[in-house]
Order: structure tokens, then sequence, then C-alpha cells
């Protein structure tokens, strides 16, 4: 399979190869022709990135918004491009891998649309001497389809017909640049440059924390506020929050596919403003919250720790990012003063910090965490299956599933996911979770790139880095391992909440965990395990209300396990607001 292609800087190289590709180096028996020419009237240097080709039976929507890991997904196929110049012409054939199917040779005959994407890459020089080659996040919160400076062509229609494909196309269009987001007079925006990742990088890196004020702020007051560390994927500003009552209709028909209902705009906001209304109330406690940005070459976040791929993110967002605000906003700025919470990755995080800062937060409430004991890697014991795509058998080959509704009907199986981001990127480069999971918790490969938990292309197990995984990241085994000096440190602060449906089988990794920390003795951990009968992926620990109003809630749901936790640990002269603490 030829997955790289190498463009020349210089022109007489570039004719050269172009008589190569029209005449000795093509295959007659090839079925592909597709060419694609990067338009010089946008680009005025050589590029670097993912060249991208969707196909889809309709033109309902563009090709490029009709992939999904789902079952009404449309083709797409990927290829690696290197040093593209302007106005030059690639020739993406039937070796370019693809999903769901995996050639283009087995495209039926039809009419279709096709459209070419291009996913750029820039150079980092690593403080770990590598050189490597990726997508840096341009504001978007690494999302390949919506990253200012990506490249796409206008769909065009094509017939395959005797199992022949031919078609061309233009790189002529430009995603535009997202403006920042503008401070309110409840909502800040602290960004900083990082020293350590700066470092690591081997370019400026920034982060930043999006901060919700609390109402009656005043930087010359004494008074002291607890620091509530929201986490999640990228925020783009402070969420959920909002100072105008509704302008959605309450009868508004527009159907969220998501959670099956109609009228989802007006439930978003009315909680946003229910939120407001809360938040500037006489007697509301108050706090500082703040969402972090950490977008990174690999994802759209870090998952908040020290990774040998993803750098050092932990002690920069506890070192450098959380002092920076404690200091502007008059937080507490000790650990008894800090309350970390999330779902899904954020979950994950919140646990995390949790667990490898154990002196710096008070409590974390993890909801339907990302896996946190890797022997349940979703549906997968990365120490003892041999594949993680398939059953051990010996006679049959069964798909491990890779996401279920709740009703427990299979929407896709781990090999297709893997797959999709195999085709969007090589080396871990695709952006998708499976991809980030492996970046943050491998070792560094010897080109640079994370080294494979498995191999995309067949799923067979590593255990070498099976082992580099459990003892860094397996939180549970963490825990286990380090109980003796863990223990007293964390009594009491953990609180877990999972759907026992949960889509992505998240549950399977809190059971194990549970039956850990019940077992506990000295000291026992007299936290919370929960779980949501029958509740699906973002179960947060509400067993009255659906999950599409919970997920709105996180920023005030926890305020009375968080006021007992301060009355056990705040000191006398706390100088908290509306606590009611003495």
């Amino acid at each position: 399979m030829k997955e790289m292609l190498r463009i020349p800087m210089h022109f007489a190289t570039l004719l050269l190869l172009s008589l190569v590709f029209l005449s000795g180096c093509r295959n007659k028996n090839d079925v592909a022709d597709i060419r694609i020419t990067l338009a010089d009237t946008i680009i005025d240097a050589p590029v670097d990135g993912r060249l991208l080709i969707m196909i889809a039976d309709n033109n309902t929507r563009e090709p490029r918004f009709q992939i999904s890991d789902g079952a009404a997904t449309q083709l797409i196929f990927g290829m690696d491009a290197e040093g593209w110049e302007p106005g030059g012409t690639l020739r993406f054939n039937s070796d370019a891998i693809g999903y769901p199917l995996r050639s283009i040779k087995e495209i039926p005959e039809g009419e279709y649309y096709i459209q070419a994407f291009l996913n750029r890459y820039e150079t980092f020089n690593l403080s770990t001497g590598h050189t490597i080659k990726m997508h840096m996040d341009q504001g978007e919160g690494q999302q390949w389809l919506s990253s200012p400076g990506n490249l796409y062509s206008e769909p065009v229609r094509i017939s395959v017909k005797g199992g022949k494909i031919r078609a061309t196309l233009e790189l002529v269009n430009m995603i535009p640049p997202i403006a920042p987001a503008e401070d309110s007079e409840y909502i800040k925006h602290i960004r900083i440059e990082s020293k350590s990742l700066t470092e690591f990088w081997g370019r400026p890196m920034h982060l930043q924390a999006n901060v919700l004020v609390p109402a009656g702020f005043d930087a010359a007051s004494d008074a002291r506020y607890p620091l509530f560390v929201f986490h999640g994927h990228f925020p783009y500003s402070i969420g959920d929050f909002r100072t105008t009552p509704p302008d959605a209709a309450p009868d508004d028909t527009i159907y969220n596919s998501r959670f099956g209902i109609t009228g989802y705009d007006y439930i978003q906001q009315k909680e946003a403003w229910d939120f407001y209304q809360k938040w500037i109330s006489d007697d509301f406690p108050r706090y500082v919250i703040i969402e972090i940005q950490h977008p990174n070459p690999y994802y759209d976040d870090s998952y908040a720790v020290n990774s040998a791929n993803i750098g050092p993110y932990g002690d920069a967002i506890m070192k450098e990012l959380i002092p920076e605000v404690e200091k502007l906003f008059n937080c507490v700025g000790e650990g008894w003063g800090r309350f970390t919470y999330g779902g899904s990755t954020g979950g994950w995080e919140a646990l995390a910090v949790q667990v490898l800062y154990p002196d710096d937060f008070n409590g974390c409430f993890a909801a339907c965490p990302d896996p946190i004991d890797f022997r349940a890697y979703t549906v997968v014991n990365i120490y003892e299956d041999k594949n993680a795509y398939y059953l051990d058998s010996r006679y049959k080959k069964t798909s491990r599933p890779g996401m279920r509704d709740g009703r427990g009907h299979v929407k896709s199986t781990l090999e297709e996911q893997n797959i999709l981001e195999y085709v969007l990127g090589t080396n871990s480069r695709s952006g998708g979770q499976w991809d980030i999971w492996q970046a943050v918790f491998s070792p560094q490969g010897e080109d640079g790139y994370p080294k494979p938990i498995w191999d995309k292309l067949t799923g067979e197990l590593d255990t070498e880095v099976a082992n580099h995984w459990r003892e860094n990241y397996d939180l549970r085994y963490i825990l286990e391992r380090d109980w003796a000096t863990l223990g007293s440190r964390l009594e009491g602060k953990i609180h877990i909440y999972c759907g026992d449906m949960d889509n992505y089988y998240l549950n399977n990794a809190v059971v194990l965990m549970e039956k850990f920390l019940e077992s506990t003795t000295d000291p026992y951990y007299d936290g919370v395990v929960e779980y949501g009968d029958g509740f699906e992926h973002c179960w947060n620990g509400d067993h009255n209300n659906p999950n599409y109003i919970t997920r709105l809630r996180y920023n005030w749901q926890y305020n009375d396990l968080i006021r007992e936790r301060l009355r056990k640990s705040a000191p006398a002269d706390h100088k908290l607001v509306n606590w009611g603490i003495r």
C-alpha cells in the first residue's frame, strides 16, 4: 500500500514525477484515476497533510459532511501528501485505504458525488529530538472539518461504470479563521503561553481558561472563592449560561436526533437562563468556574495529564494556568478550595487529576468517565485479549462492539471506528477518540509518534505498550497499587456516576473500579459510585431527569456535596461567601 507521496520542490523533479505517474508507474489495471489540483490562487507555498476523498450516493449535503461511524455513513479514502506545490496535481488511486469499503475497487456501479479535502500539517521539532508532522488546532478544537486553513473542493458528480472511476478535482476553498470569544460582565477568557508546553513542542503553545466570575466580584475585596474546574471537550466559551431569556420557541419542532426530541434549542436556552438567575441570586454560593481550552496536535483536549506524546499538560494546567486564574479572581488557592467535575472525557480527567494531584483538589465528580480500568478498555482487556477487534476464538470471528444504543443495539464495531480513524490520519493523527487515548497513554515510538496499543488494520494487541498504559494511566490499578499512600489523601473525595447502558460500555470499567474502592479499609474510600438504571452515556447522578437535562446542570448539580466537603475541611478564617459554613 502506497500511503505517502512526496511532492518535490523543484519544477524539473515535479515534471519528471508527473511523467512517471502518467506512464510507467500507472497500473493499467488500476480502476481509479482521481486527480486533485492544489489551486495556486489560495496557497503560495508547499503544504503537507492528509488528503481525503469523500464519495456519497446523494447530494443532500456535501460528501464531507456525510462521514460517520454509523450506518448512514458514506465513503472516505485517505493518503498522505508531503511538499505539495501550489498548482501541482496529485493522483489519488485505488491503493488508498478506505472506510467503510477498504478499497476504491469495491465501490458498486452507480452515480455518485465526489469531493476532496486536505487536512493540513505543520512540522514540530520536539524536545525529545524527534521531528513530526501534525495538524495544529486553529481555534476550532481540533476538528478537521472546520479547522481554518484546511482546503476542500466543490463536489463533482461522477459515474462508476465497468469498475472504473474517473474524476478531476481542485482544492479551491479554504476554511476561514475563527474569531476569539469576547469577554462579558460575567465571562472572561484568560490565555497564557505555557513555558513547559512551548519547550516540548518547539513552538508557542497556549492554554486558555474560560472563567465564569461570581456575582458581586470585587478584586479589592477580601472575599475568597472556591475554584470549580469543569473538564470536558474544547469549550469555545462558557456554555449553559445566558443572561437573557430564551429566544427559541418552546414548541420548536426542530428534531434533535441525539436525544430523539424536538424543542431542544429552547430547553438549552431555558436551562442556561435559569442558571444565570441562580448565579446572581442573593443566597447562591459564590465560586469561580473555569473550563479549560487545551487542544493540541492530537485532539481537542489533552486529557489534563503529563504524557510522553502530548507533553506536560497536567503540570502546565496545575502550575501555570490555574495559579494565574486564582490570582486574578481571588480564589482560595489551596487544595481544600478546589473541586473538579465533568463527563466522558471530562469524567476521566476529573478522576485522573484528583488521583494524580491528590492534595490539590478536595473532591472530584466523574460522570460516565472514559475507561478508568484498562481490563475494561470499553470491551477490551488490553492485558489478556490477543485481538481488539474480534473475540478470541478458534473457529469463528465475532466482532467486538464499539457503540450501542440504549436498548443494546450495536451501532458500530470497534474495528469500524478504528479503521475510520486510520483513514483520517496515520500515526494517531485522526483527531479521533481511539487515537487520542493512544497518544496520551502510549510511550513515544522511535519515529516520534505514539506506539500503537494495537495494529490499526488487524487489531493485534501489543503487550509491552499495554504494560506502559497500566503503570501510568490505569486509574484503578494506580489506586490499588498506591493506596497505602493515596488512601488518606483521597478519603471522601471520589464520586463516580455512570449509566448502566452507557453507549460506549464505559460502565464496565466503573464496575471494576467500584469493586476495588468498596474493598478499601485502611482507610475506606468513603465516596460514591452510582449507576443510572437504563441510562445511556453522560448520566451524571440525577435519577429523576433525562440526560438531555442533567448534562446542562453540571455547574451547580454537586453544590450540596461540595458544601459538605467544605464544612469538613475549610479553615475557620475561610472568607467564603454564601456557603453557610462557620
